[in-house]
């Protein structure tokens, strides 16, 4: 198996307790950051314990790193979450293929961030498509998939970790179908594909003049990482920057106080209630982490700091 994130680990776990031979584990290097490691490494921790050998190269591509993955005559490479693009030299090395967990419904969101971009678009669907990789990015054929409903308030990290155990059982059912010749292949709608591309930090910060939907959307898709957050400026006071953690819809504001507010302005209609304008409405933030603080109920950020005449950019 190739896999280094949390994502991979189910899968993993699974592939140990089965009657398959697993014959290594092929993840990212260590990291280390001031001389201690950065992060602990999971997969890693899960191989030594059940003696399946580790093979960590920095670039997977290289002869060295192909000699070695030949070494190991696996008959066929699992993929998830890995972290490097993969040859097509490499991929001819499995006599039966090489095949990957994505994290979404292929062909929709092809790339780097799947999960994300299924919830930041509004879907009340998604899944994990078992494909067998081509050079091509996300784009070989599909022989499994297994869906799942997306909560109205589930995050994407959420998502994430709720669907990640899925694809240990959807790995073993193709292994089986591949040792019984019954594997069928479907191929890609190339008409249907969008594309997941990495989020950056500078992602996070949220646009008001957005929907209100759309926003509550962001606001979800955002966490874990990059986390979405907004600068809340206050009359006479240092400019506020805070993560935005859950919101709701506001509905109780009158047509007058929305047509005399800009996107962004927080409505002061209720003092116990931080309420901001959006494209076509209003949020209430219902928890918020302001920069070096815990996260709070709006209520108690609220009670020391008077957010009249305030907006958030």
């Amino acid at each position: 198996m190739m896999g280094t994130g949390t994502f991979a680990l189910p899968t993993f776990q699974d592939l140990i307790a089965s009657q398959h031979q697993l014959v290594g584990l092929v993840t990212q290097p260590d990291r280390v950051l001031r001389g201690k490691l950065a992060h602990p490494h999971p997969m890693k921790e899960a191989a030594i314990a059940a003696g399946v050998d580790v093979f960590q190269p920095e670039h997977v591509n290289t002869p060295a790193a192909l000699d070695q993955l030949r070494h190991y005559a696996a008959d066929v490479f699992i993929v998830a979450a890995y972290g490097q693009i993969l040859s097509a030299e490499l991929l001819s090395i499995p006599p039966l293929g090489a095949f990957n967990l994505h994290g979404s419904l292929l062909p929709k969101y092809r790339g780097a961030a799947p999960i994300q971009f299924a919830v930041l678009n509004g879907e009340t669907e998604t899944g994990i498509t078992l494909f067998q990789i081509e050079p091509k990015l996300d784009a070989g054929p599909i022989v499994g998939v297994v869906k799942t409903n997306i909560g109205a308030k589930e995050t994407s990290g959420e998502l994430h970790d709720r669907m990640a155990p899925l694809g240990g059982p959807l790995t073993l059912k193709m292994l089986q179908e591949l040792e019984t010749d019954t594997l069928t292949k479907t191929y890609q709608d190339t008409s249907q594909v969008t594309k997941a591309p990495k989020i950056l930090k500078e992602s996070g910060r949220i646009d008001w003049s957005k929907t209100t939907t759309e926003i509550s959307w962001h606001i979800r898709g955002m966490q874990p990482w990059p986390m979405p957050f907004t600068d809340l400026n206050v009359p006479e006071r240092k400019t506020i920057c805070m993560q935005i953690l859950d919101v709701d819809p506001y509905a109780e504001v009158s047509q007058k106080i929305l047509e005399n507010a800009v996107p962004g302005a927080c409505l002061n209609v209720d003092e116990s209630r931080l309420i901001i304008r959006t494209g076509d409405g209003a949020l209430e933030i219902k928890t918020l982490q302001p920069s070096g603080k815990r996260a709070m109920p709006a209520s108690d950020f609220l009670r020391g700091t008077s957010v009249k005449d305030a907006y958030a950019n």
